[in-house]
This record gives C-alpha cells, sequence and structure tokens, in this order.
C-alpha cells in the first residue's frame, strides 16, 4: 500500500498508558530500516517493547496519528520535567510507519508538540537524527530549527515561542485551519 501523493487527516490524540498495546504494534509494524532510522541503529523487537514499557512515563508528552482506527504515527516529547525549571529543554522524535509518510502526518504531530513544549515554556527542543534521514531534516528546516551536523548524525534544536491562546488550542485540538473547508485556505 502506498499513499504517498494523498494528504491524510488522521486524529491526533495523546498517548495514555492504556495505549500501551497500540504503540507495541505500532513499533512491530516498522521494517527495519524505519527502526534503524528512528532509533539511530538496528534494534530487536525486544527493544522496541521495553522502549514503549517506558516511553508513557510520566515525564513524557506522547501524541499519537490514528488513521483508520491504527496508530500510524508518534511524536514524543521527553525530559518535560527532568529540565524544570533550570534547563527547559526536551528532546522531541517522531515517527510515521513508511506506507503513511509523506502526507502531511510528520507536519500535524511535529506542530502538535511544538505546542505543547510553547505550552510548558521550554526553551529549546533537540532532536537527533542520522545524517540520512532527509524527512526529518526537512521538518526541521521549515520550522526553522538550528541544525549542527557531524559525520553521521545531525541534531537540529529549536527555540518555541511564549505561550499563546492559539497554542493551548493547538495542543488541544490541532491547527485552527484543520476546522474550516478548504476553500477558505488555498496554501497550508
Amino acid at each position: 500500500m502506498s499513499h504517498v501523493t494523498q494528504r491524510f487527516h488522521p486524529l491526533i490524540r495523546r498517548l495514555w498508558p492504556t495505549d500501551q498495546s497500540k504503540l507495541i504494534d505500532h513499533f512491530h509494524r516498522l521494517d527495519a530500516e524505519t527502526r534503524r532510522l528512528r532509533f539511530g541503529g538496528i534494534v530487536t523487537d525486544d527493544f522496541v517493547d521495553d522502549y514503549a514499557d517506558q516511553l508513557l512515563s510520566a515525564d513524557a508528552i506522547v501524541f499519537g496519528a490514528f488513521l483508520e482506527g491504527e496508530l500510524r504515527g508518534v511524536a514524543e516529547l521527553r525530559g518535560v520535567w527532568d529540565s524544570w525549571p533550570r534547563n527547559r529543554s526536551a528532546e522531541v522524535a517522531l515517527l510515521v510507519e513508511p506506507d503513511w509518510q509523506e502526507g502531511g502526518i510528520g507536519e500535524a504531530l511535529f506542530s502538535r508538540l511544538i505546542a505543547a513544549a510553547q505550552n510548558r515554556r521550554l526553551k529549546s527542543l533537540h532532536m537527533l537524527c542520522l545524517r540520512e534521514n532527509g524527512p526529518m531534516r526537512a521538518l526541521a528546516k521549515k520550522h526553522h530549527a538550528s541544525l549542527e551536523m557531524d559525520v553521521s548524525n545531525i541534531e537540529a534544536t529549536l527555540a518555541p515561542a511564549w505561550p499563546t491562546p492559539l497554542s493551548l488550542f493547538e495542543e488541544a485540538f490541532g491547527h485552527p485551519l484543520n476546522y474550516l473547508p478548504e476553500m477558505f485556505y488555498s496554501t497550508r
């Protein structure tokens, strides 16, 4: 199945411990290359099971994108409370299943994470990805992140704005333009 040219409108919501099995199923559907790009190396099913067990902790805000009733994308904001109040920074990670990429899901998830970071007054977000992960680099650039490259990795850093009523709305419900008929806006 390839949905490359289609634009998706997923249900995006925060994930809770009750979503553990959906998260594990999502990680198990990933091919070896997608796992390598997300985790920075070759990982086993046991690794992703352990990762999923720890992910839905009190120190992470995790959003999921649901299409056709299945979890197809995950965005993580980790280290939210560990850094408070001194550093006020957090780590960002994002993953969309290969058959569902390039349809706007990553952008929607990333925007939701930025709103969550903004609403918690985080000063900086850090994302580490492999150098060959073009979609993640493009997403970071689109959000005006500064990129530092070494031989195999890229670290993207961005500074969220201060909270606004719009950021509170976006974290809870997504971008307001999602609620308008497409005829009211031509570019997005």
